[in-house]
């Protein structure tokens, strides 16, 4: 599985689209911006047919140390939850019978 960094997809985009790679960074750095505040705000964002992005709190509990079974306190948290859409949902379901299908 290979990693796809923020400069790859700004390539990426600023090839396909013919626009200056300084003007496409900057526009997805300011969507990562926003989507950010949002999501600091408790939003919940919407984007159709590609997910859902929002914010779930983990409450406090117990653990339990596996090395030393000491119990340690783990915090409540927030976290981000994403839901896929509908149409990533059928390009990933296409995309792994493609894939059963050529490992046969």
């Amino acid at each position: 599985m290979a990693t796809v960094t923020k400069k790859e997809l700004i390539d990426r985009i600023a090839e396909r689209t013919q626009a200056k790679r300084v003007i496409v960074k900057r526009i997805v750095q300011t969507f990562l911006d926003e989507v950010t505040a949002e999501l600091c705000k408790n939003n919940r964002l919407e984007f159709r047919d590609f997910g859902v992005f929002e914010i779930r709190t983990r409450v406090a509990r117990i653990a339990q140390n596996p090395k030393t079974l000491e119990r340690v306190e783990v915090p409540a948290k927030r976290t981000v939850k994403f839901k896929m859409g509908r149409l990533m949902r059928e390009n990933l379901c296409s995309v792994r019978a493609a894939e059963s299908a050529e490992a046969k």
